[in-house]
Formats: C-alpha cells, sequence, structure tokens
C-alpha cells in the first residue's frame, strides 16, 4: 500500500518505520519542512503541508491506498484543538470521499470520557468530554463515524495516555518527586505503550471496520499510589508525598478487551509495570 501518515511525529514515525519494514510505501507529512524532512529514510518519504488548509489538499500524492490521521496539538487550546484535529480530519474526510481508499484511520484520545467515578468505560460508552478540547475531539469523532455511514472507509482510534522510549514522564515525575501520593492519588491511570499503539494503528489500517470505534489501550489500570509506589520501591526511594492535590481531571477506566479481540492483538506490555521495566534501573 502507499499510506500517508498525517502528523509523523513520535508515534507516526514508528508507524511508518514498520510500514516501511513490512513493504508499504509511506508518504510522512509535518507542517514544519524542517520537520518533515528529517522523516526522510528507505520507503519513507517526507512531505511538509499544513492540512488544516483545504487548499493543501491539492498536493497530496495522487495514488494514496490509505491515510492515517495521527496528527497532535501543539497548544492545549480549543483554537489549537479546531484545527489541528476538527479542520485537518473534515479536510481529510473530505479527501478520502473523492477518492478509492482501502482506509482512512482517525486517531483520538480516551480523553473524550470524563467519567470521574473510577467506572469503567469500553469501545460502546458514549463519549462524555469534560473540557472544551475533549470535546473538539468527539466532535472530530462525530465527523469520522457520520463520513462511514456516507461510504467513506473510516475509522476511530482511541489512545490511551501514551509512553515509550523518550517518554517515561510518570517514571520521570516519581524520581523527581513531582508525581507523589497524597489528595487524589485514587484516581486511575489509562496509558498505551507506543510498541501497542503501533500494533494497533496497523490492525486497524488492515482489518478495521468501517465506522467502527477501537481502543488501544493496556489491560490493567493502574490506580496513581499504586504505581507510584511500585516505582519508589523500584528506584529505591521513599514514595514522595505530594503537598497539595493536583489538577482535577477524569477518573475512568478504559477497557480495550473488544477491540483486541476483534483485531487479533495481544499486548507487547500489558501495564505500566512491564512496559516502564526496561527504563528502570538493572536489578531494581
Amino acid at each position: 500500500m502507499h499510506v500517508l501518515i498525517v502528523g509523523c511525529g513520535w508515534l507516526g514515525g514508528a508507524v511508518a518505520a514498520a510500514l516501511a519494514a513490512r513493504g508499504d510505501r509511506v508518504t510522512g507529512v509535518r507542517r514544519d519542512p524542517g520537520r518533515a524532512e528529517a522523516l526522510r529514510a528507505p520507503g519513507v518519504a517526507p512531505l511538509a503541508l499544513d492540512l488544516a488548509d483545504p487548499a493543501a489538499l491539492a498536493a497530496l500524492p495522487g495514488d494514496l491506498d490509505a491515510i492515517l490521521a495521527l496528527q497532535s496539538s501543539r497548544e492545549d487550546s480549543v483554537a489549537a484543538y479546531t484545527r489541528t484535529y476538527l479542520q485537518t480530519s473534515a479536510n481529510l474526510l473530505r479527501a478520502a470521499g473523492e477518492r478509492r481508499l482501502r482506509a482512512l484511520v482517525l486517531a483520538s484520545s480516551t480523553g473524550v470520557f470524563g467519567q470521574r467515578d473510577g467506572a469503567w468505560v469500553d469501545e460502546a460508552t458514549p463519549p462524555a468530554p469534560a473540557t472544551p478540547t475533549a470535546a473538539v475531539l468527539a466532535e472530530t469523532e462525530r465527523l469520522g463515524l457520520e463520513a462511514a455511514r456516507a461510504g467513506v472507509p473510516a475509522r476511530v482510534l482511541r489512545l490511551s495516555g501514551l509512553y515509550g522510549p523518550g517518554r517515561t514522564w510518570m517514571l520521570d515525575r516519581v524520581r523527581s518527586g513531582a508525581l507523589g501520593l497524597g489528595p487524589g492519588d485514587g484516581a486511575w491511570l489509562n496509558s498505551c505503550h507506543r510498541d501497542d499503539a503501533v500494533a494497533a494503528v496497523l490492525a486497524v489500517l488492515d482489518r478495521g471496520r468501517d465506522g467502527a470505534i477501537y481502543h488501544a489501550t493496556d489491560a490493567e489500570p493502574l490506580r496513581r499510589r499504586v504505581l507510584v509506589r511500585w516505582l519508589a520501591k523500584r528506584l529505591g526511594i521513599p514514595p514522595p508525598q505530594a503537598s497539595a492535590a493536583g489538577p482535577g481531571g477524569p477518573d475512568r477506566r478504559v477497557s480495550g478487551a473488544a477491540s483486541r479481540r476483534e483485531l487479533g492483538l495481544d499486548l507487547r506490555w500489558p501495564s505500566l509495570r512491564e512496559g516502564l521495566a526496561p527504563f528502570l534501573p538493572a536489578g531494581s
């Protein structure tokens, strides 16, 4: 296949490498020309475009088989989210409707669930955005599902908090004392290692159903206090203590079991315990 990856950054770059390794041809899109050129590799061609601009669609290759919309916002604002997710995805859906694509995968976030009672949510749970930016993501999903009903081969993949090589913020914050025990430490953390996210993207591309929603999340959400104590023990330090409550946020457990069953996926890193272990001191 010839696959266009929009937002070919930390996750998209890993997806591009996996696609190229299996023999697919990849065009990776970044807004910044310098960052786009850095994508150049065997099987991967760079393209500098801002696809929030409808005029940029004219520069897309004409022989695409699939599009992966993996863009991320540089700012946590409604304006930035609207441009990055809603406008870009609307343009990509329009482009997909004008071409004979095999698939268009829209990456979203489990942040569309704003529940605060620790309840389980899954692929069939209606979105309940608790912030304006989460509402933008939910609206972007709605556009994709609406387009699928009109015949566009669109699928939605919600990602839990990503971590992996170069992004081990939980470990770094416990080590520095910025993440500790205290008010709010009973909240559930939902995560997904980049390796498992890449596998999920490829599975949704290859085997996903048009109009379906999938979750890429690990199998064992952890309470914050459990993770802090476990990491502190492995680091050989006392568990840090938080002096004040952190910012309030969603508190829910995200299930991806149905997605893994349908797509035939096995997690390489079932929880943060396994996924963070390679980044901990040897013998800890």
